[in-house]
C-alpha cells in the first residue's frame, strides 16, 4: 500500500512546500530558547561500548584482508586515534583473546602476533551471511545519502569514516559498488578526490523515514494528521522525547509546538529557493539530519563524520546547534573524547527500538568480548565456543524497565562546532 502511495506522496509534498515557502518567509522568526545540556547516562553508556566494539570490528577485518593472515603490535601501534581508543592498540587486543589469538613472530619472538579465533571467525562468516542476504537494503540506504548530496556525489573518505555506521560491507568499493553499475559511479571531484556518484534519480528512495513512518501510522489508523498533511492542511511533526519535567517548561512547549507548525521539507527535495536565514531552512536542517541519523543502524554517528558532508548536505556551518536546540530529537553525548549525535527515538530503555540483522550480531560480537575478557580477568580460563555463540546475548549494561536516565547539567553548555578527535 506504501508503494501505491508513493508518487501522490511526493507530488503533495512538492505542492506543500510551495505553497507555503513564501509564507514562512515573511512570517517573524521563532522564539528560540537556549537549553541546558541533558546528560543520558544511558545513552551514553551505548557510545562507551561501541565504541570498543567499532575498533574490534576494524581489527577483525583488518587482519582477515592481510595477506598473512595477522597483524604484528608493531604494525597497529600507530592506530589508537584511528580506532578511537583511550588505550594502547596492543593492550587493548590482549584484553579479547576470545577475538584475537596472540602468538609470537616466527622470525622476531619478542613480537607479538595476533590473528583470528575460531570463534570470530564464525562470526565473520556470519556477517557475510548478512551483507549477501541484506544487499538490497544497504544499497538503498546508499542511494538515499547520496540523493541528499547537493551534486549526488559523496567522497570516499567521507563514506569510508561512515562504513560501520552504514553497515557497508568492508570491501564495498571492490564488491557491492562494482555490482550495480547502474546505481553508482566513481568520480575525482574539483580537487581530485576520489567521490562516490549516484547515477540516476530514483524516486522510488525519495521518501524520508519520517514520512514512511507517518504513512505506517496512517495505514494502521493511528495517525490522522498525516492525512491531513497529504491533503496540504498541516505538517509533518518529529517524534520528541524531554526529560522528566524538561519540555513542560512553558517556553520550551511554545518553541516546540512552532517548530512542528511549520512546513516538513523533504531532505530529498529541492532547497535552493528557501532563505538559509529562515525558521524553515532550519527545520529543513533537522530533517537532513534526521534522515542521515535514521539511515545509521545504530541510529548514531559522530559530528566530525557529518561535518565533513556539511556543503553536500546544505545545513548551517554551525550545524552542532541543532543538536542541542532539539534535545528532544538528538543526544549530543561527549563520550570517549569526541562528539557523538544521536537520534533519540531510535532508542527505548538503552535499546535499539527496531534493530537491523547486522546490529544484532554486533550484539553477539560484543557479548563474546566481553565475556571473554571477564573469564581471562577472573582466571577462570577460556570458554567453549558453543557458549560464546548462544543466541541470547548479555543485556549487561542496559537499562532495565524504566525511563530514560537523563539529567540537567547545570551550568554545562557545549561549545559549539568546536573541533574534536
Amino acid at each position: 500500500m506504501f508503494a501505491k502511495s508513493k508518487s501522490f506522496l511526493f507530488s503533495v509534498s512538492k505542492l506543500f512546500h510551495h505553497h507555503h515557502q513564501q509564507q514562512w518567509r515573511e512570517m517573524g522568526s521563532m522564539a528560540k530558547v537556549r537549553l541546558k545540556w541533558v546528560k543520558n547516562k544511558n545513552l551514553d553508556h551505548i557510545i562507551d561500548t561501541e565504541t570498543d566494539l567499532k575498533a574490534a570490528c576494524i581489527l577483525k577485518d583488518a587482519i582477515k584482508r592481510s595477506p598473512t593472515g595477522f597483524l604484528t603490535a608493531k604494525s597497529v601501534a600507530d592506530w589508537q586515534k584511528l580506532l578511537g581508543l583511550t588505550v594502547p592498540v596492543l593492550r587493548f587486543l590482549r584484553r579479547y583473546p576470545t577475538l584475537f589469538h596472540e602468538f609470537p613472530h616466527a622470525r622476531y619472538a619478542s613480537l607479538p602476533c595476533f590473528k583470528l579465533t575460531e570463534t570470530a571467525l564464525m562470526l565473520d562468516s556470519q556477517e557475510e551471511i548478512i551483507h549477501q542476504s541484506h544487499e538490497g537494503d544497504t544499497v538503498e540506504r546508499l542511494c538515499r545519502l547520496l540523493m541528499m548530496m547537493r551534486t549526488r556525489t559523496v567522497s570516499l573518505r567521507s563514506l569510508h569514516s561512515l562504513k560501520f555506521d552504514l553497515g557497508l560491507p568492508d570491501n564495498y568499493e571492490k564488491t557491492l559498488v562494482m555490482r550495480y553499475p547502474d546505481h553508482f559511479c566513481f568520480v575525482k571531484a574539483a580537487n581530485g578526490n576520489p567521490c562516490l556518484k549516484l547515477v540516476t534519480w530514483r524516486d522510488e528512495f525519495a521518501f524520508s523515514a519520517l514520512q514512511k513512518r507517518n504513512e505506517r501510522d496512517a495505514v494502521s489508523g493511528e495517525d490522522g494528521l498525516y492525512r491531513e498533511f497529504k491533503r496540504g492542511q498541516s505538517a509533518l511533526t518529529f517524534p520528541m522525547s524531554f526529560p522528566r519535567g524538561y519540555g513542560a517548561q512553558k517556553k520550551v512547549k511554545a518553541w516546540m509546538d512552532e517548530f512542528q507548525k511549520l512546513p516538513y521539507i523533504s531532505p530529498y527535495d529541492d532547497a535552493s529557493n528557501i532563505d538559509p536565514e529562515s525558521d524553515l531552512m532550519e527545520k529543513r536542517a533537522v530533517g537532513v539530519l534526521h534522515e542521515l541519523l535514521s539511515l545509521t543502524i545504530h541510529k548514531k554517528t559522530k559530528r566530525n563524520y557529518l561535518r565533513s558532508m556539511r556543503a553536500e548536505l546544505n545545513i548551517p556551518h554551525k550545524f552542532t546547534r541543532l543538536f542541542t536546540r532539539y534535545p528532544g530529537i538528538f543526544y549530543l553525548s561527549l563520550k570517549c573524547k569526541t562528539t557523538t549525535v544521536i537520534l533519540k527515538e531510535g532508542y527505548r530503555r538503552g535499546k535499539l527500538v527496531d534493530p537491523h540483522p547486522l546490529t544484532r550480531l554486533r550484539d553477539k560480537f560484543y557479548h563474546v568480548m566481553r565475556t571473554g575478557f571477564l573469564y581471562r580477568a577472573r582466571g577462570l580460563g577460556m570458554v567453549s565456543k558453543e557458549e560464546l555463540l548462544l543466541d541470547k546475548v548479555d543485556d549487561e549494561g542496559h537499562e532495565e524497565e524504566g525511563s530514560e536516565e537523563e539529567e540537567i547539567v547545570e551550568g554545562s553548555e557545549l561549545e559549539e562546532d568546536s573541533d574534536d578527535e
